[in-house]
Protein backbone atom coordinates (compact mmCIF):
# COMPACT_ATOMS: atom_id res chain seq x y z
CA UNK A 1 0.00 0.00 0.00
CA UNK A 2 1.38 3.40 -1.01
CA UNK A 3 1.95 5.76 1.89
CA UNK A 4 0.48 9.26 1.54
CA UNK A 5 2.86 12.11 0.77
CA UNK A 6 1.53 13.98 3.83
CA UNK A 7 -0.55 12.69 6.72
CA UNK A 8 -1.78 15.09 9.42
CA UNK A 9 -3.67 13.47 12.30
CA UNK A 10 -5.55 15.46 14.99
CA UNK A 11 -2.85 18.16 15.11
CA UNK A 12 -3.29 20.92 17.66
CA UNK A 13 -1.17 23.97 18.45
CA UNK A 14 -1.89 26.79 20.87
CA UNK A 15 -0.02 30.03 21.55
CA UNK A 16 -1.27 31.29 24.90
CA UNK A 17 -4.99 31.83 24.43
CA UNK A 18 -4.76 31.62 20.61
CA UNK A 19 -5.67 28.24 19.15
CA UNK A 20 -3.67 28.19 15.91
CA UNK A 21 -4.59 24.60 15.03
CA UNK A 22 -7.66 22.96 16.52
CA UNK A 23 -7.39 19.30 15.56
CA UNK A 24 -6.46 19.21 11.87
CA UNK A 25 -6.85 15.94 9.94
CA UNK A 26 -5.52 15.86 6.40
CA UNK A 27 -4.14 13.29 3.98
CA UNK A 28 -2.46 14.22 0.69
CA UNK A 29 -1.63 11.50 -1.81
CA UNK A 30 1.65 11.17 -3.70
CA UNK A 31 1.63 13.13 -6.95
CA UNK A 32 -1.26 15.44 -5.99
CA UNK A 33 -1.37 19.17 -6.69
CA UNK A 34 -3.11 20.24 -3.49
CA UNK A 35 -4.37 23.66 -2.41
CA UNK A 36 -4.40 24.87 1.20
CA UNK A 37 -6.55 27.99 1.42
CA UNK A 38 -7.80 30.22 4.20
CA UNK A 39 -7.91 33.83 5.40
CA UNK A 40 -5.03 35.39 7.32
CA UNK A 41 -4.73 33.75 10.73
CA UNK A 42 -6.45 30.52 9.63
CA UNK A 43 -3.44 28.36 10.61
CA UNK A 44 -1.88 27.67 7.20
CA UNK A 45 1.63 28.89 8.04
CA UNK A 46 1.53 27.18 11.47
CA UNK A 47 0.65 23.90 9.76
CA UNK A 48 3.46 24.30 7.21
CA UNK A 49 5.92 25.18 9.99
CA UNK A 50 4.85 22.03 11.87
CA UNK A 51 5.39 19.91 8.73
CA UNK A 52 8.88 21.40 8.36
CA UNK A 53 9.69 20.70 12.02
CA UNK A 54 9.99 24.40 12.87
CA UNK A 55 6.98 24.28 15.23
CA UNK A 56 6.26 21.37 17.55
CA UNK A 57 2.55 20.57 17.79
CA UNK A 58 0.87 20.26 21.19
CA UNK A 59 -0.98 17.14 20.08
CA UNK A 60 -1.43 14.81 17.12
CA UNK A 61 1.11 13.67 14.56
CA UNK A 62 2.47 14.65 11.15
CA UNK A 63 4.17 12.43 8.59
CA UNK A 64 6.05 13.14 5.35
CA UNK A 65 6.25 10.08 3.06
CA UNK A 66 5.61 7.88 6.08
CA UNK A 67 8.28 9.52 8.29
CA UNK A 68 7.08 11.09 11.54
CA UNK A 69 8.11 14.74 11.66
CA UNK A 70 9.06 14.56 15.36
CA UNK A 71 10.40 11.00 15.84
CA UNK A 72 12.09 10.71 12.42
CA UNK A 73 12.87 14.34 11.72
CA UNK A 74 15.89 13.83 9.48
CA UNK A 75 14.14 11.58 6.96
CA UNK A 76 10.93 13.61 7.09
CA UNK A 77 12.84 16.82 6.35
CA UNK A 78 14.86 15.17 3.58
CA UNK A 79 11.59 14.35 1.78
CA UNK A 80 10.25 17.91 2.04
CA UNK A 81 11.09 21.16 0.27
CA UNK A 82 9.48 24.36 1.56
CA UNK A 83 9.33 27.70 -0.24
CA UNK A 84 8.59 30.19 2.56
CA UNK A 85 6.36 33.23 2.27
CA UNK A 86 9.04 35.63 3.55
CA UNK A 87 12.05 36.61 1.43
CA UNK A 88 14.76 35.15 3.69
CA UNK A 89 18.26 34.99 2.19
CA UNK A 90 21.95 35.35 3.04
CA UNK A 91 23.21 38.61 1.51
CA UNK A 92 26.88 37.55 1.41
CA UNK A 93 26.70 34.83 -1.25
CA UNK A 94 25.96 34.48 -4.93
CA UNK A 95 22.98 32.44 -6.14
CA UNK A 96 25.14 29.42 -7.02
CA UNK A 97 27.03 29.56 -3.70
CA UNK A 98 23.75 29.69 -1.81
CA UNK A 99 22.46 26.59 -3.60
CA UNK A 100 25.69 24.70 -2.92
CA UNK A 101 25.46 25.61 0.78
CA UNK A 102 21.82 24.49 0.87
CA UNK A 103 22.86 21.18 -0.72
CA UNK A 104 25.46 20.75 2.02
CA UNK A 105 22.77 20.93 4.70
CA UNK A 106 21.48 17.63 3.30
CA UNK A 107 24.94 16.08 2.90
CA UNK A 108 24.91 16.50 -0.89
CA UNK A 109 28.07 17.43 -2.82
CA UNK A 110 29.00 17.65 -6.48
CA UNK A 111 25.45 18.29 -7.71
CA UNK A 112 26.31 21.22 -9.99
CA UNK A 113 24.56 19.56 -12.95
CA UNK A 114 21.27 19.52 -11.00
CA UNK A 115 21.84 23.09 -9.80
CA UNK A 116 22.41 24.17 -13.43
CA UNK A 117 19.16 22.44 -14.43
CA UNK A 118 17.22 24.22 -11.68
CA UNK A 119 18.76 27.58 -12.60
CA UNK A 120 17.86 27.09 -16.26
CA UNK A 121 14.30 25.98 -15.45
CA UNK A 122 13.74 29.05 -13.27
CA UNK A 123 15.45 31.42 -15.74
CA UNK A 124 18.20 32.19 -13.24
CA UNK A 125 21.26 31.06 -15.25
CA UNK A 126 22.27 34.65 -16.05
CA UNK A 127 22.06 35.47 -12.32
CA UNK A 128 24.04 32.43 -11.08
CA UNK A 129 27.08 34.49 -10.04
CA UNK A 130 25.16 37.58 -8.91
CA UNK A 131 25.08 38.47 -5.23
CA UNK A 132 21.68 37.92 -3.63
CA UNK A 133 21.52 41.60 -2.65
CA UNK A 134 21.54 42.59 -6.32
CA UNK A 135 18.40 40.62 -7.26
CA UNK A 136 14.87 41.95 -7.61
CA UNK A 137 12.12 40.65 -5.32
CA UNK A 138 10.78 38.34 -8.03
CA UNK A 139 14.24 36.86 -8.68
CA UNK A 140 14.86 36.35 -4.96
CA UNK A 141 11.59 34.42 -4.77
CA UNK A 142 12.79 32.19 -7.62
CA UNK A 143 15.98 31.51 -5.68
CA UNK A 144 13.85 30.41 -2.70
CA UNK A 145 12.16 27.89 -5.02
CA UNK A 146 15.58 26.70 -6.21
CA UNK A 147 16.76 26.27 -2.59
CA UNK A 148 13.74 24.09 -1.83
CA UNK A 149 14.59 21.81 -4.77
CA UNK A 150 18.36 21.26 -4.45
CA UNK A 151 17.93 18.00 -2.48
CA UNK A 152 15.27 16.69 -4.93
CA UNK A 153 12.44 16.32 -2.38
CA UNK A 154 9.36 14.34 -3.47
CA UNK A 155 7.07 16.76 -1.56
CA UNK A 156 7.19 20.52 -2.20
CA UNK A 157 5.25 23.13 -0.20
CA UNK A 158 4.81 26.57 -1.78
CA UNK A 159 3.68 29.20 0.72
CA UNK A 160 2.39 32.21 -1.25
CA UNK A 161 5.09 31.73 -3.94
CA UNK A 162 3.82 34.43 -6.32
CA UNK A 163 3.26 37.22 -3.78
CA UNK A 164 4.80 40.37 -5.28
CA UNK A 165 5.88 38.57 -8.47
CA UNK A 166 5.11 40.14 -11.85
CA UNK A 167 2.94 38.37 -14.43
CA UNK A 168 5.81 37.10 -16.62
CA UNK A 169 7.76 35.63 -13.70
CA UNK A 170 4.55 34.12 -12.32
CA UNK A 171 3.76 32.32 -15.57
CA UNK A 172 7.31 30.97 -15.83
CA UNK A 173 7.20 29.73 -12.25
CA UNK A 174 3.88 27.89 -12.75
CA UNK A 175 5.16 26.31 -15.94
CA UNK A 176 8.11 24.87 -13.99
CA UNK A 177 5.98 23.77 -11.01
CA UNK A 178 3.52 22.02 -13.35
CA UNK A 179 6.47 20.12 -14.86
CA UNK A 180 7.60 19.05 -11.38
CA UNK A 181 4.10 17.78 -10.66
CA UNK A 182 3.99 15.87 -13.97
CA UNK A 183 7.34 14.31 -13.03
CA UNK A 184 5.73 12.91 -9.85
CA UNK A 185 6.40 15.56 -7.20
CA UNK A 186 3.61 16.27 -4.74
CA UNK A 187 2.85 20.01 -4.66
CA UNK A 188 1.07 21.77 -1.79
CA UNK A 189 0.15 25.38 -2.52
CA UNK A 190 -1.10 28.19 -0.32
CA UNK A 191 -2.13 31.34 -2.18
CA UNK A 192 -4.41 34.34 -1.97
CA UNK A 193 -4.73 34.28 -5.77
CA UNK A 194 -7.73 31.98 -5.88
CA UNK A 195 -7.76 31.80 -9.68
CA UNK A 196 -4.32 30.13 -9.42
CA UNK A 197 -5.64 27.51 -7.02
CA UNK A 198 -8.68 26.91 -9.22
CA UNK A 199 -6.50 26.37 -12.30
CA UNK A 200 -3.73 24.31 -10.71
CA UNK A 201 -5.10 22.28 -7.81
CA UNK A 202 -6.91 18.97 -8.12
CA UNK A 203 -8.04 19.03 -4.48
CA UNK A 204 -8.42 21.85 -1.98
CA UNK A 205 -8.69 22.14 1.79
CA UNK A 206 -10.03 25.37 3.31
CA UNK A 207 -9.01 26.34 6.84
CA UNK A 208 -10.67 28.77 9.20
CA UNK A 209 -9.63 29.41 12.81
CA UNK A 210 -7.36 26.36 12.83
CA UNK A 211 -9.91 23.87 11.49
CA UNK A 212 -10.56 22.30 8.08
CA UNK A 213 -13.99 23.60 7.05
CA UNK A 214 -14.04 22.22 3.48
CA UNK A 215 -12.09 19.45 1.76
CA UNK A 216 -12.89 18.12 -1.71
CA UNK A 217 -11.85 18.16 -5.35
CA UNK A 218 -11.87 21.61 -6.93
CA UNK A 219 -14.60 20.48 -9.32
CA UNK A 220 -16.85 19.20 -6.51
CA UNK A 221 -16.38 22.38 -4.47
CA UNK A 222 -17.44 24.48 -7.45
CA UNK A 223 -20.53 22.31 -7.95
CA UNK A 224 -21.49 22.13 -4.27
CA UNK A 225 -21.09 25.71 -3.17
CA UNK A 226 -20.83 28.17 -6.04
CA UNK A 227 -23.78 29.74 -7.79
CA UNK A 228 -23.97 31.35 -11.20
CA UNK A 229 -24.38 35.12 -11.41
CA UNK A 230 -26.53 37.27 -13.67
CA UNK A 231 -25.74 40.96 -14.03
CA UNK A 232 -28.36 43.10 -15.68
CA UNK A 233 -28.25 46.71 -16.81
CA UNK A 234 -31.74 48.13 -16.30
CA UNK A 235 -33.68 51.38 -16.51
CA UNK A 236 -35.23 50.92 -13.04
CA UNK A 237 -32.66 49.40 -10.67
CA UNK A 238 -35.08 49.62 -7.72
CA UNK A 239 -37.51 47.24 -9.50
CA UNK A 240 -34.72 44.67 -10.00
CA UNK A 241 -33.48 45.03 -6.41
CA UNK A 242 -37.05 44.41 -5.18
CA UNK A 243 -36.86 40.99 -6.86
CA UNK A 244 -33.84 40.01 -4.75
CA UNK A 245 -31.01 41.52 -6.76
CA UNK A 246 -28.06 43.48 -5.39
CA UNK A 247 -27.17 46.87 -6.84
CA UNK A 248 -23.49 46.79 -7.80
CA UNK A 249 -22.86 49.93 -9.87
CA UNK A 250 -24.67 52.54 -11.99
CA UNK A 251 -27.76 50.84 -13.36
CA UNK A 252 -26.37 47.33 -12.86
CA UNK A 253 -27.95 44.76 -10.54
CA UNK A 254 -26.59 41.27 -9.77
CA UNK A 255 -28.57 38.09 -9.09
CA UNK A 256 -27.31 34.68 -7.95
CA UNK A 257 -29.00 31.60 -9.43
CA UNK A 258 -28.41 27.86 -9.08
CA UNK A 259 -28.59 26.67 -12.68
CA UNK A 260 -29.41 27.79 -16.20
CA UNK A 261 -32.88 26.23 -15.94
CA UNK A 262 -33.70 29.08 -13.50
CA UNK A 263 -32.52 31.82 -15.85
CA UNK A 264 -35.61 32.10 -18.08
CA UNK A 265 -37.97 32.55 -15.12
CA UNK A 266 -35.68 35.20 -13.60
CA UNK A 267 -35.62 37.22 -16.83
CA UNK A 268 -39.43 36.90 -17.11
CA UNK A 269 -39.83 38.32 -13.58
CA UNK A 270 -37.62 41.27 -14.52
CA UNK A 271 -39.78 42.00 -17.58
CA UNK A 272 -43.01 41.72 -15.57
CA UNK A 273 -41.63 44.12 -12.95
CA UNK A 274 -40.95 46.70 -15.68
CA UNK A 275 -37.25 46.92 -14.87
CA UNK A 276 -36.38 47.86 -18.46
CA UNK A 277 -33.70 45.36 -19.41
CA UNK A 278 -30.85 46.85 -21.49
CA UNK A 279 -27.92 44.41 -21.23
CA UNK A 280 -27.04 41.13 -19.47
CA UNK A 281 -23.79 39.46 -18.36
CA UNK A 282 -23.49 35.85 -17.15
CA UNK A 283 -20.85 34.74 -14.65
CA UNK A 284 -19.68 31.15 -14.14
CA UNK A 285 -19.10 29.71 -10.65
CA UNK A 286 -15.55 30.38 -9.48
CA UNK A 287 -13.42 29.52 -6.48
CA UNK A 288 -13.60 33.02 -5.05
CA UNK A 289 -17.39 32.68 -4.67
CA UNK A 290 -16.93 29.23 -3.14
CA UNK A 291 -14.34 30.57 -0.70
CA UNK A 292 -16.54 33.46 0.45
CA UNK A 293 -19.54 31.14 0.90
CA UNK A 294 -17.57 28.48 2.81
CA UNK A 295 -16.02 31.07 5.13
CA UNK A 296 -19.46 32.63 5.73
CA UNK A 297 -21.03 29.28 6.59
CA UNK A 298 -18.10 28.30 8.82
Amino acid sequence: MTVPAIRVSAVTKQYGTLKALGGVDLEIGQGEFFGLLGPNGAGKTTLISALAGLVRPDGGSLEIMGHDVVRDYRNARRNLGVVPQELVFDPFFSVRELLRIQSGYFGIRGNDDWIDEILASLDLTHKADANMRMLSGGMKRRVLVAQALVHRPPVIVLDEPTAGVDVELRQGLWQFVRKLNRDGHTIVLTTHYLEEAETLCGRIAMLKAGKVVALDTTENLLHRFATHSLRVSVDRAEAAVALGGMAVEDGWVEFAFEGYDKLEALLARLREAGAGLREIQLGEPDLERVFVEVMHRA
